[in-house]
């Protein structure tokens, strides 16, 4: 093997064009639920001040080329330093020897895509065939991509975001005004009042949309919850859902939003299904416009395996 690639940011996004993410993320979460990847617990570090977290998320799909490690986290004060968020990189080896193959400085972006696509997937399976707007709670990097990515499996271009300023929500606005017709609401509930398709999007550590204002047949892609800590949707909210979906039930019994409901005594775990089981289930799938359907998204390393994989793939296609 010859020396460590070392890829930047933008050789990053200009090989990942031709990559179609939503069909590779769905596969990996495939072969997580099937039992065909090694995902190990996922490593933490949480800060106070300024606040922040950092994830280590790290594994292999069994008799794959590469094994992957990312290190990705999230200062949430950045904005005010004109920075984004996010922020980390993905590092690819070989699984037959250990060596190093790749280094992929993408500065948190591939984490933003793949959790992006992983919320198209869950729409693909969860939203209602009809949809009235889309809703998204926050207004950052991931609300934007999330709506963007949504485009893919569920089209819709009326929608309605709430930002913790403003300031914020205009600013979302005017971003996406040639794209969308965007509506901002003054609170999370009107959000949910007109949209029955909802992406949260927020670091939040209480609740913002309550059981009382989500209408009959919402599917809701809950993202923002990834710590023990953060929390979006109030338990009552899974309490009421008929279907809840978790992107890895491992995961959900120590964070996100099946986690904060589970530990409060709304929902037990024999009401979870797993995205990749469900994906290859149709039983386990919405079956009604009525239903109301939650996918809690905490983030597997089984993503960052596939994305990271695709992106080196590419490259070397490329090089024949």
């Amino acid at each position: 093997m010859g020396a460590t690639l070392v890829f930047e940011l933008e050789k990053i996004k200009s090989l990942l064009k031709d990559v179609d993410v939503v069909t590779a993320i769905e596969e990996g979460f495939k072969q997580y639920s099937n039992g065909n990847t090694v995902v190990p617990p996922v490593g933490e570090l949480l800060f106070e001040d300024p606040p922040g977290d950092v994830h280590i998320k790290y594994g292999y799909i069994k008799n794959d080329d590469f094994y992957v490690i990312k290190i990705a986290s999230g200062f949430y004060n950045n904005k005010n330093l004109g920075i984004p968020s996010s922020q980390g990189m993905m590092l690819l080896f070989d699984q037959k020897t250990g060596q190093t193959v790749a280094v992929l400085l993408d500065e948190g972006y591939l984490t933003d895509v793949r959790t992006a696509a992983a919320g198209a997937v869950a729409a693909k399976y969860f939203a209602p065939k009809h949809i009235d707007a889309i809703g998204i709670i926050g207004t950052g990097i991931q609300a934007k991509m999330q709506l963007h990515y949504l485009q893919k499996t569920n089209p819709c271009k009326t929608v309605w975001v709430w930002g913790r300023t403003v300031t914020n929500a205009v600013k979302f606005k005017d971003e996406l005004a040639d794209d969308f017709d965007v509506h901002i609401a003054r609170t999370p509930e009107v959000v949910a009042k007109n949209c029955n398709l909802i992406v949260t999007t927020t670091p939040s550590e209480s609740p913002l949309l309550q059981a009382a204002d989500i209408r009959p047949g919402t599917h809701i892609t809950a993202v923002g919850s990834d710590t023990s800590n953060k929390q979006e949707l109030d338990a009552s909210i899974l309490q009421k859902a008929d279907i809840i979906i978790a992107d890895s039930i491992f995961q959900s019994k120590s964070r996100g939003e099946i986690y904060q409901a589970i530990s409060k005594g709304f929902i037990s775990e024999d009401q979870i299904s797993e995205l990749g089981d469900a994906i290859q289930i149709q039983d386990l799938q919405r079956s009604s416009d009525q239903q109301i359907t939650v996918v809690d998204l905490t983030g597997v390393a089984v993503q960052d395996i596939v994305i990271t994989s695709a992106v080196f793939l590419n490259h070397q296609q490329k090089k024949k």
